[in-house]
Parts: C-alpha cells; structure tokens; sequence
C-alpha cells in the first residue's frame, strides 16, 4: 500500500489549540484563534498541521480525556469551526491532522458510564473490567471501587482514562475477564474507532496522530494483534481515503510502519535516538544531547539506531523528527537561538516527515516551575500561550493576564512573532528558509537517500549525503561550541561545493575527497556541483 504522494514534502506545525491563539478573550486558545494565523504557518512554509485534541473533554489530561468524539469542546469554538478550519486550511494548502484518543476515554464518556452499570449492556464490554472487585489485575493498573458494577476497571494512563476494550492477545486462562480479541466487545469498539476516523475524514480531516498507538490490545506477544488491527484501519484508508495519513506515537519505527502506520515519530521513548541527539540521557527535560554548544554528546550510536530502523522502513514508510512536543521539553532548554538554528538544520534536512512544535521556530522558552495544569505535571512549562507580539499577554489573549490557561514568559527579553520578523538573521527566518530550501530540494525531502560521511563516536562535526537522482547535497553541522574538522569522501563524480544555505562553514574539494572546516555552532547545506 502507497503511502499519500503529499507527505513527500510535507513539513507539519503542531497546534496545542489552549495556548496558541485567543481570537474571543477568554484566556483559553480557540479554533477562531488558529484560523487566523493560518497565513502565518503557510508562510512559514508548513503545509500540514497536527491539531492536539479538541473535543469534548472534562479536561483533566488536557483534552486527551475524551467524552465525545464528535463534538469540538465549547472553550475551542463549535463544530462548525472546525469545518472552517478545515476549509480554510485547505484553500491555502494546509492538511489538517486530528489527534485520535483510541486506548481510552474520559470517564465522562457515555460509553464508560453505561459500562459501569450493574445490568448488562451493549457497553458492558466497551472497557476491560475484572470480574469482582477482590481480582487480581495481573499486572494492569485498576481502579475499583469506582462503579456500581461488580469489577475493577483497567485504566490506560490517568485514573480517569478508562481503557477500551481490544482484547487480549493471549489471554489468561485464570482471569476470564481477558477477552480475546475476537470477542464481541472489542469488535464493536474497532468498529466504532472506524466510525469516527470516517466521520472526521468526511468532514476534512487529513489524517490522525493517533495516541498512545501500541497500548490498545493487551498482553500482546510479538504484537500480532496489534498489527492486524492497524494494518486493518490501514486497509480500509487505502480503501477509501487513500489521500489520508496516520502517524504513530510509538517511537519504534520498525514494529509502527510494519503495522501499517504511514509515519512513525521518534520521541524520548522506546528507541534511543531522540533523547541522545537533543536530551540528557537518563532525563527528557535534560540538554546534554549532541545538539549542544558544550559538544559532550555522541551521534554516532543514536544514528546508528536511526539508520537500523531508516534501512528496514524507507520503502514503507516514514519516520518523523520533531522539534518537541507537548510531552517534552522544548528545544529552547539550555539552547541559544544559534543552537537552535543547528538542531533546526537537522531536523529539516533529514529523511521522513518533519514536525516543528509551536513556537520553536522563535526559540519560545519553557517555564518550568509552573504548577501542574490539566496533568501537565513536568509538562506545563512546555506548553504556554505562543508569543505573537509585543502586545499585551505577548499578543495571545485580550484576557487578564491572570484569566490566561497558562501565564506568558515574564521576561523583557521573551521572543515574539512580530520581533523576529523584524529581523532578517532571526532564528523565525532561519526556519523560513530552511522549510524553503527543503520544498525546493526533492534530495533534502522525503525520500531523498541518505548516507553518513562522517560518523564518529563522540566526536563533532556531523556530515551526511542526502542524494535524489543525480542531485547530491552534503549537510555538514557542527552543535559544539568549538571549531571542528573532517575530511570525508562524496559517493559519485568529483565535483565543487557550492554553500545553499549556512555560515562559519568552508569546504575544500579534492576529486571526491572534501575537508569541511566549521566555526562552533555552525552548519551548512551545500550542492554537488559539476
């Protein structure tokens, strides 16, 4: 199954709709707030947009506790706007991607609360419960004591994130409250995800980020469930929205595109290649990463990671850097504007789907003392109101500043919109013209091969090939704060460096064989030329 021809140049912006724009002046972010900075994510050069989630929801993981996936929550605007999202992104080239929630929902849901009634139910086995509240639960977390039903629930995160009912794939004998996932009930809840992923992809979705995407089927060796029930929901898009996409929050690109996601992103979890490139290694609100000026890190075995899951899943699929995201600490932590701007440089020349978190491309900082909001936790200083301008609240909300969902950078020296655009060597514009060269370079999108040339352990710069038809560009990046050398040799004819995009970068051609010198905190992108 072929992946959409669209996500060849696809460069996504991730939205946290309550922090991103207030267009009525409640404190809160809304869908009204987002359609009116649509111009500004286009002209960053972003065609796709990953929405986090707005639907109905007692908010209490921040909208990732679902109670109705149907209806846009009233602080976001109405249904009806998310429509006019959709329409409006589309007349300028933007794909809109929803976040589906399919492990759980709210314990609000209507679905949860028929579960939890004493008589039977067509939603009795919507939600995995034990037998009797006195069960063990094998290893699961539970909550009991919740319900008038005789059972404890299994919850999937949060204690108020029931989770939904896949089924087992094996099992245990001893508790026949593990249903196999043959069983009616979790039949009919894979037909009521379907249900919804149809619904929104005939309003104009483009696609899903879908949530927590190995968690659904439980006790699941070697994954056969799992990936009968995504390589399903993949059928039936190539069936009949086959210009629709789903990426995973999985981080194991091998086991998500063999299960029939088209993208998988590589986050803080499961294989260590994210969190050794842009975090400490033990912490991933940490940044002694190798994109970092003190030039302490290591890309060699994160990238040797990378190229083990890029070699088995470059025909299949896509894997997708980010930035950060709501889950993560932002790439600000510990970074000046300069270090940004070579992260940036990564991330947007490698293969795959990149993904740029609000507010990075203007070096937005994290606060993070900040309580705990909506389950934020560590989270929270993550994800405050983006920085349009010098305006009051940055430009974010006419509200109070103390009615704003989270509180805007105090500092006199806090980044905006509008102050970067003022300046043609800002980090905004950097961005800008990296998208720009990725768009017009199909070697730098993509599909585009890509070869390390010089890939040492512990040791800076960094310098791969990335090569479309007879096309060659040589990125060279160096995070260190000090200058840095290598002499390396380009696959193909001699040919002369020409500098596309970069600085404090000088390259000397010999035949095939090229010494790269660099300033620290420097990078450069530059043309094979004949």
């Amino acid at each position: 199954m072929k992946a959409p021809a669209w996500l060849k140049t696809a460069v996504f912006y991730q939205v946290y709709p309550q922090s991103f724009r207030d267009s009525n002046g409640d404190g809160i972010g809304d869908l009204p707030g987002l359609i009116e900075k649509l111009d500004y994510i286009r002209w960053l050069g972003c065609n796709a947009i990953w929405l986090n989630p707005c639907f109905v929801s007692p908010f209490l993981d921040a909208g990732y506790d679902v109670a109705d996936y149907y209806h846009v929550a009233p602080r976001y605007g109405s249904d009806a706007d998310l429509l006019r999202l959709f329409a409006a992104a589309r007349a300028r080239g933007i794909r809109v991607f929803l976040d589906l929630v399919p492990g759980h929902t709210s314990v609000e849901h209507p679905w949860f609360k028929a579960s939890c009634r004493h008589q039977r139910n067509r939603h009795s086995d919507y939600y995995i419960w034990t037998s009797d509240i006195w069960d063990d639960a094998r290893g699961l977390r539970a909550i009991n004591g919740y319900a008038e039903r005789r059972g404890n629930f299994i919850t999937n995160f949060f204690w108020c994130q029931p989770a939904l009912n896949y089924g087992f794939g094996k099992p245990d004998p001893a508790a026949p409250w593990q249903q196999p996932t043959s069983a009616p009930g979790p039949r009919a809840v894979r037909a009521e995800i379907k249900k919804i992923m149809r619904h929104w992809l005939e309003h104009g979705a483009a696609g899903f980020r879908v949530d927590m995407a190995d968690s659904l089927v439980k006790n699941d060796p070697g994954l056969r469930e799992t990936n009968k029930l995504w390589q399903d929901m993949r059928a039936m898009l190539a069936r009949d929205y086959p210009d629709a996409a789903l990426v995973s929050e999985w981080s194991y690109p091998i086991k998500a595109i063999r299960a029939g996601f088209h993208m998988d992103f590589v986050a803080q979890f499961n294989v260590p290649i994210f969190k050794p490139l842009f975090r400490a290694p033990n912490d991933a609100f940490g940044t002694n990463g190798y994109f970092n000026a003190r030039g302490t890190g290591d890309a060699k075995a994160p990238l040797d990671e990378y190229l083990r899951h890029y070699r088995a899943t470059k025909a299949r699929g896509y894997i997708c850097f980010q930035s950060a995201n709501h889950d993560m600490a932002r790439m600000s932590a510990g970074r000046t504007p300069r270090e940004i701007e070579v992260a940036m440089a990564f991330i947007l020349t490698m293969p795959g789907v990149p993904f740029i978190y609000y507010g990075d491309e203007i070096g937005l900082r994290m606060l993070p003392e900040l309580p705990s909001k909506e389950g934020g936790y560590l989270r929270t200083g993550t994800r405050t109101p983006m920085q349009w301008s010098a305006a009051a609240n940055a430009g974010f909300s006419s509200a109070p500043a103390r009615q704003l969902y989270l509180p805007v950078d105090p500092a006199t020296s806090r980044p905006t919109v509008a102050g970067h655009m003022k300046n043609p060597r800002s980090l905004l514009h950097a961005v800008r013209r990296l998208i720009a060269l990725r768009a017009a370079t199909p070697a730098l999108g993509a599909d585009g091969v890509f070869v390390p040339l010089f890939l040492r352990r512990n040791t800076y710069p960094l310098v791969f090939l990335r090569r479309a038809g007879r096309t060659r560009i040589v990125v060279v990046l160096n995070p260190a704060g000090r200058p840095a050398r290598a002499s390396f040799t380009v696959p193909g004819a001699p040919g002369k460096a020409e500098l596309l995009l970069g600085r404090g970068v000088s390259v000397a051609c010999r035949g095939t064989t090229w010494t790269a010198r660099l300033q620290g905190v420097s990078y450069g992108i530059l043309a094979v030329r004949d």
